[in-house]
């Protein structure tokens, strides 16, 4: 297939260069006022939606804005105003002890590195990577759903795993394209290389990358 062959530090400066001039906004599509209310709202965005987090974050970061006020927090009504989120209970919990977290060991504030960001509940590497980018301007490899769907389907991950996906991308695309590229590869999946129905098998549709992708696991 057209992108098999071709090495992969050449394939993602590639997919770099096609993407970032199509979907420049390198930036979350959450809605957050600080550092701490994305935090949160990346937990509380692990297996749904953006606009699904965005409908619930107003009144929760209306009620709690600061880690302080979150830590204290009823965890009832955390629940209620969270819940249409899904896995609520686990989320309200994760969220509520980050916050305690951060007050006890950080002030308050988001941790200053990513090692210490991914000892608080419920952050993973996606989340870290996101934060970090956002908040402390260093560069993020951040693979969500929508990322390690496109890496997979170029041919650059061999299986769906986001902590491979990130090493790969990290060994071959230098460090000051990091976010711009997962921002672009994330819109991309979003709204065009789609679960379903991808624009490649859509007819009229198109697909930027499509002649240097080797549609792994694209079902015509």
């Amino acid at each position: 297939m057209p992108g098999a062959s071709q090495p992969t530090p050449l394939l993602l400066e590639e997919v770099h260069r096609r993407l970032a001039s199509l979907w420049p906004d390198a930036h979350p599509l959450l809605h957050y006022h600080s550092c701490f209310e994305l935090l949160i709202a990346v937990i509380l965005s692990a297996q749904t939606t953006d606009e699904q987090v965005n409908m619930v974050t107003g009144e929760l970061f209306g009620r709690f804005p600061t880690a302080e006020k979150l830590a204290l927090a009823d965890i009832a009504e955390v629940e209620r105003i969270i819940h249409p989120v899904g896995f609520f209970h686990i989320k309200a919990r994760h969220i509520i002890d980050t916050a305690k977290a951060l007050e006890a060991r950080f002030g308050g504030d988001i941790p200053p590195t990513l090692e210490e960001m991914l000892e608080l509940p419920g952050v993973g590497r996606k989340t870290a990577n996101l934060v970090a980018s956002a908040c402390h301007e260093v560069p993020g490899i951040i693979v969500d759903t929508h990322v390690l769907r496109v890496l997979c389907r170029l041919g650059v991950c061999p299986k769906k795993d986001a902590a491979l996906a990130e090493s790969i991308v990290r060994a071959n695309l230098s460090p000051e394209k990091h976010t711009q590229f997962s921002y672009s590869v994330n819109r991309h999946g979003k709204f065009t290389c789609t679960a379903r129905k991808p624009a490649c098998m859509q007819a009229g549709a198109g697909c930027p990358l499509e002649d240097i992708c080797s549609k792994i696991g694209v079902k015509g």
